[in-house]
Parts: C-alpha cells; sequence; structure tokens
C-alpha cells in the first residue's frame, strides 16, 4: 500500500505511536468504568439519604404541617415531593450503564419498590417514587434538580492528558531518530563503496547493536580499501613490467625484421598487446580516481574530443551538438577516458561503412552522451554479461584481441559519475552506447 511508509524511523514511529494510542484509549477505558461505579455510588447515596431524611421529616410532622415543609424544602433545597398518581406518564431512564446501576444501588438501598424516572408529565428532572405509608396511596414521587445528574467534562484533564501523549510522542520520535541516524550513515557509506568511493569512518558509538554493526562495517571498509590498493598496484606493476620488453621488441622488430608484410603483423601484434596493457591500468584506475567532481560543459568535452579524432579519422565520425552548453557535474579526465574507449571501439568495430556518430541530448532529466556506430551490434541477451570484466562476445565488441575490459572500464567510469551505461541496438544495424548522467544542480 502506498500510504504505509517504507523508512524505518516512519514505520517504527508509527508503530509506537499506534501502541502508545492503543495505551491511552485502555487507560481511559478503565478511568471511565472505575469512575462510572464510584459516580452511581456516590449519587445513590445522596439520593437515598435525601429520600430517607424527607419521609423523616413528612413522618415526624403533624399532617397540618406537612405542606408548610414541603414549601420550605423546595424553597430551600430545590426538592420537590409530588403524590404518586395512578395516571401518571413516566418516561423510563434510557438503558446506559449509569441507570442500569444506579437503579441497582437505589433499589439496593431503598427497597425494590423504588423507581427511577427522568420525566415525569412531561417534567424534565430527576424523580424516584418512594413510600412513605404503606399502600398505594402512600406513594410520593421526589423531584431533584437534574443538574445532580450531570456530569462536567474535565478539559483540564483532558488538556494534561493530551500535553503528556504529544510529549511522549516527541520522545518516542526522538528514540527512533536516534537509532535510525546511524542506518542512515551506514547506508550513505554503503553506496559509496558501490560506486567505487572511498568511505569515512562511521563513529562506532550509540546502542550496543548498531554500534557492533558499525565496527564491522568500519572493518569491511578497511579491508575492501586495501585489497582494491593491492589490486590496482599488483595490476599497476604488471602492465607497467610489460611495456619495457614490449618496447624492445618493437625496437628488435624496426631493426631485425626485413621483410615489410612480416614487420607490420608484428607491429600490430605489439600495439594489439600494449593497448591490453592500457585497458589494464585504465581498468585499475577509476576506483582510485579522487579527482572531486566538477561542473563541466559537456559540449565543449565533446568539441575537443571530435576534433581529437578529426586529425585521424575526423572522416569517419561527425558531431551532431546544439552549440549550447550542457553542464554536469562529472569527473572530466575520466569521463573522457570512457568516451575516447567507445568512440576507438566503435570505429575498430564498424570499419569505414559509416561515420561513427557521436550525440549529445538532454531527455527526461537526462544527459545522453551518445556513440553510434554500424558495425555488428551486440546481442540484447549479452549486454549485462559483456559489462562484466574479461568477458567478450563473439563478435568481440568488447575489443577485438583485447582482454574484455573495454566496456567494463566504461561501466566503472560511469557508476562513478553517478550515471549508467546502456547498449542498445540501433535502426538499420549497429550499436548505440550511451552513457547517461544526471545534470549540474545549480547551488
Amino acid at each position: 500500500m502506498r500510504l504505509i511508509p517504507k523508512s524505518l524511523l516512519w514505520r517504527a514511529f508509527l508503530l509506537i505511536a499506534s501502541l502508545m494510542l492503543l495505551a491511552v484509549a485502555a487507560w481511559l477505558a478503565i478511568f471511565s468504568e472505575a469512575e462510572l461505579e464510584r459516580r452511581t455510588r456516590q449519587l445513590a447515596q445522596m439520593v437515598a439519604s435525601v429520600t430517607n431524611l424527607t419521609r423523616a421529616a413528612l413522618l415526624a410532622s403533624r399532617p397540618e404541617h406537612r405542606q408548610d415543609l414541603l414549601e420550605e424544602l423546595s424553597d430551600r433545597e430545590g426538592l420537590h415531593i409530588y403524590p404518586a398518581e395512578v395516571d401518571d406518564q413516566i418516561a423510563p431512564p434510557p438503558p446506559t450503564p449509569f441507570t442500569r446501576r444506579l437503579e441497582e444501588q437505589l433499589h439496593e438501598k431503598l427497597g425494590a419498590e423504588t423507581q427511577l424516572a427522568f420525566n415525569l408529565n412531561d417534567e424534565t428532572g430527576l424523580f424516584i417514587r418512594f413510600r412513605i405509608f404503606p399502600g398505594d396511596e402512600g406513594d410520593y414521587w421526589l423531584a431533584l434538580p437534574r443538574d445532580r445528574l450531570e456530569r462536567h467534562f474535565p478539559w483540564q484533564w483532558l488538556g494534561w492528558g493530551v500535553a503528556v501523549l504529544l510529549l511522549s510522542l516527541v520522545g518516542a520520535w526522538l528514540i527512533v531518530f536516534r537509532i535510525t541516524r546511524p542506518l542512515k550513515a551506514l547506508e550513505k557509506a554503503a553506496r559509496k563503496i558501490g560506486a567505487g568511493e572511498t568511505a569515512p569512518v562511521l563513529p562506532e558509538h550509540g546502542p550496543q547493536e548498531l554500534a557492533a554493526v558499525t565496527t564491522a562495517f568500519n572493518h569491511m571498509s578497511a579491508d575492501l580499501q586495501r585489497l582494491e590498493e593491492d589490486r590496482s598496484l599488483l595490476l599497476a606493476g604488471i602492465s607497467h613490467d610489460l611495456r619495457t620488453p614490449l618496447t624492445r621488441l618493437r625496437m628488435e622488430t624496426e631493426l631485425s625484421v626485413t621483410d615489410q608484410e612480416a614487420r607490420n603483423g608484428m607491429e600490430a601484434d605489439i600495439a594489439e598487446m600494449d593497448r591490453t596493457i592500457g585497458q589494464f591500468l585504465d581498468f585499475a584506475r577509476p576506483g582510485q580516481d579522487a579527482t572531486p567532481a566538477v561542473a563541466t560543459d559537456l559540449t565543449a568535452l565533446l568539441d575537443d574530443i571530435a576534433a581529437r579524432y578529426g586529425e585521424r579519422v575526423r572522416r569517419s565520425a561527425r558531431t551532431d551538438f546544439s552549440g549550447l552548453a550542457v553542464m554536469a557535474a562529472v569527473r572530466p579526465q575520466a569521463l573522457r577516458r570512457a568516451i575516447i574507449n567507445l568512440i576507438d571501439n566503435a570505429l575498430r568495430h564498424s570499419g569505414n561503412a559509416e561515420p561513427v556518430e557521436l550525440s549529445l541530448t538532454v531527455e527526461r532529466r537526462e544527459i545522453i552522451i551518445g556513440i553510434l556506430d554500424r558495425g555488428p551490434g551486440i546481442a540484447p541477451a549479452d549486454v549485462e554479461r559483456l559489462k562484466q570484466p574479461f568477458t567478450r562476445g563473439e563478435t568481440a565488441r568488447t575489443g577485438a584481441g583485447g582482454a574484455g575490459l573495454g566496456l567494463a572500464i566504461v561501466e566503472r567510469i560511469t557508476r562513478a559519475q553517478g550515471g549508467r551505461l546502456e547498449l542498445l541496438p540501433r535502426e538499420g544495424g549497429g550499436l548505440a552506447a550511451r552513457i547517461c548522467l544526471p545534470p549540474h544542480q545549480d547551488s
């Protein structure tokens, strides 16, 4: 459901808040039940006392003075006594827990013949029918003011309860926030490691479980960084050491091989080996590129790259730019290597059939650098596999005769820039390699 939040902070807060609200509701129900028992007992005791005192006063007074006594009770105490008639119109009290318990208490204190009513002959109030003398003629109605039944709502207590509840919810939110904040920092650090960057050392404090997770993450991050450094040093060292004998081989070939065709073949093989070594170096470099991302004019960058190829293969490549500055926060040197890698790969496989197209567009809040060729292309099922290092397709789109690192290098560089690499089939045949980057956000 969309209404259910996905973050741990809000889920935990809503769970704690729901439990607190249920606890408050249960407390209110218990309080209401206890208060109802106390209130009905007090009211029944008061009604029974007034009824017994009225009965005693009437029995103790002389018959000729009883009317004066009733008038005095009415004027001073607000008590009205009426003789019970057979045709009295009585409205029974509503069947609520309060009225049921009040009747039970009155029957217990005044007898089973006691009757309770809230309306008598279209007059509202609290009416209690009691018996002074034996027989039906001895029954009377005692009318008490209705305000003795009214219950004043405890607004002050409600205000205090709401304040305590709000403070409890704020405290719960702060507790959950303190728990989830280290997890947020852990998430950001993990994303940095996934992008090939060095994650900062996280503070190892807080709850014991979170501190243990943070400590383990810091150890893992340090181990990964050490392994990355060792791997890069190993690749760079091997590649550097291999270039020394390649240089000697190139010189020996030029000096010793007299057959021009054999010399050209050997020089091509040496160049291919040198290019493979360069791929090893490039593959080892992206994770160690600590250059900060800067706002870069991609139009100018692609114009510069296109001019470089204009001196060598300008005839088989053309640019398609709008002429306007398109800005993105990237590492320009790393991005330049990725684009050159894709262009070299496209030129190698497209031959001279059609020029490679280099485009720059903005689509759906994304900047897209396109390198399009008319080579053999890549099957859609092989795209993700060919982005992995040391893998090659049947048509060798990742670098003919190479180590299968070309697309892997571009993939790593693009991910480090916060973008992605797409390899799509082109209409009419060929491949459309697209580097998708987020636009530059002005501060």
